[in-house]
Formats: C-alpha cells, sequence, structure tokens
C-alpha cells in the first residue's frame, strides 16, 4: 500500500476528529464482539459493521481503499491480515483477527482486535496475550523525542527475543489523518534511537502483527490476504494513538470491545500481561 511521506502534526481539533473516528471504529468492532461466533460468517459481520458505521454518519475506511471490497478486514487463523470477509462459517478454536476504519469530517479513524472463539489452544492464547501487551508496550514509547526506532525495538523484544515468536517485517503500522495511510510508517521490529523523531501532534497506528511460528508471510490467492507462509496462526491488535510528551493518548478505544467479549460466552478474553 502506498503512503505518503510528508509527516503531517495535528491540530487539537484535527485529533478530536481523529478520536471521533476511532470511537465509530470501535463501536464496530464492540458489534463485531457481540455478534461474533461459531457459524456466523465474516460476510454477516462486515454488513452489520458498515450499516453501523453508516447510521453514525460515517463512511467505511477501507471499503474502496486501494480496491478493497470490503468494510472489514477479517483474518482467520494463519491470516495475518487484509482478509477479505467471506460466506464461510467461522468455527470452534479459530482465531479471527477483524480490522476497521472509518472515515468522517475529513480524517480517518483505525483500530483492530484478534478475537478467540470457543476451545482455542493454551498456545494460541498465549500468543494472543502476549500480542496485546506488545501493542502496550509500543504504546509506552510513542511518547514526545523518542524514536519510531524505540517502538518497534519495544515490540521485537518483547515478541521475538523474549517468546520466541515471528515479528512479520513486510507490514507496519502508519501514520493517520486526512489518509489511512501516511507518514511515518512504524514497523514492529528496530534499534532503540533510530528512525523519525516523534513529537507532540503526531498520530500514529501501532499493530503488532505476530505469527506463532515464523515471521515470513505470503500472499493468497485472493490477491489480498496475507498469510503466515508455514500455516500457523498469527494475532493482531491495534490502537491509533497521538504522541504526547509525557504519555501518548490512545484515540481508539479496546474497552468497548472488552465489554461486549464478556458478555459473549463464545469468545475467550485475552488479558495483556502486567
Amino acid at each position: 500500500m502506498q503512503k505518503t511521506k510528508q509527516i503531517f502534526f495535528k491540530t487539537d481539533e484535527e485529533v478530536e476528529c481523529i478520536r471521533e473516528n476511532c470511537l465509530i471504529v470501535s463501536k464496530a468492532l464492540a458489534l463485531v464482539a457481540s455478534l461474533i461466533k461459531p457459524g456466523i460468517t465474516g460476510a454477516y459481520l462486515d454488513n452489520e459493521a458498515e450499516t453501523l458505521i453508516r447510521d453514525l454518519k460515517s463512511e467505511p475506511g477501507f471499503k474502496g481503499l486501494y480496491g478493497f471490497p470490503a468494510t472489514l478486514c477479517i483474518s482467520v487463523n494463519e491470516g495475518v491480515v487484509h482478509g477479505i470477509p467471506t460466506k464461510q462459517e467461522f468455527k470452534d478454536g479459530d482465531v479471527v483477527s477483524i480490522d476497521c476504519g472509518s472515515k468522517w469530517n475529513g480524517f480517518y479513524g483505525d483500530a483492530a482486535y484478534t478475537f478467540a472463539l470457543g476451545n482455542v489452544s493454551e498456545p494460541v492464547m498465549e500468543l494472543l496475550s502476549v500480542t496485546k501487551t506488545a501493542l502496550y508496550k509500543g504504546i509506552e514509547q510513542a511518547v514526545h523525542g523518542k524514536r519510531v526506532g524505540d517502538i518497534g525495538f519495544a515490540i521485537q523484544q518483547y515478541c521475538e527475543r523474549e517468546h520466541g515468536y515471528g515479528v512479520v517485517r513486510e507490514l507496519v503500522g502508519h501514520g493517520l489523518g486526512r489518509s489511512m495511510h501516511e507518514a511515518p510508517e512504524v514497523p514492529n521490529y528496530g534499534r532503540r534511537g533510530r528512525g523519525v523523531l516523534l513529537k507532540d501532534g503526531l498520530v500514529i497506528a501501532i499493530e503488532p502483527m505476530i505469527n506463532l511460528g515464523k515471521r515470513d508471510v505470503v500472499q493468497s490467492e485472493d490477491g489480498w490476504t496475507i498469510i503466515t507462509k508455514d500455516r500457523k496462526p498469527s494475532a493482531h491488535y491495534e490502537h491509533t494513538v497521538v504522541v504526547r510528551k509525557n504519555k501518548a493518548d490512545i484515540l481508539s478505544n479496546h474497552d468497548l470491545i472488552e465489554e461486549q467479549i464478556k458478555n459473549n460466552p463464545e469468545i475467550n478474553e485475552i488479558f495483556a500481561k502486567n
């Protein structure tokens, strides 16, 4: 996916527009959390999410973007990202990564969450927990005066070096604003003190994409879905944040999603490690 090269720092008013978009995305993912279960299809969830987004006077941020055909990216098991929703039913034991975007008032919102349906194995549940924790370790580094490499290093150190998982290299986080994908790229690997300098007002999407096996990925025959080369499961969690001087401000809201997960007996809760 092409990305603009110029870095745009956002005013407080622009940040609030992005926050509103991220809230819409979070509400759509919360709706997904209330509906998803074995026997449900991605196509059904996609239709429901699009209806909600439009009811909230926004537009799906992904539909039509670079030609993508749907509102949600739904990637199952070995699917890493960019999966196209289908009429295939989810099964007990599936892990389903769902990425969503919205566009309102000239700005975008973006967030993602991975759902564990029913009897998911302990090693895969651990992968999800570690990936979710890694997201927050990355966010901790998203402060004024740090560098993009500090974010990537924190995620890579935790997932790859401490837990032995594969950190995907080909897909990265990104700036976000009037375009879904702006500069800078935000890799989930890197070296401390390297890369673009983070400054107050920079809005970025941080999104660890972590594989149970090796980091290598390939594109599936549909031309969109990225899957693990070894066909082992992958996990993906994403927040949009704005860099601030002492602590990043998280603009998306996973709490809305997790409130629905608690009420859905078909989904396992994923806890970030302290």
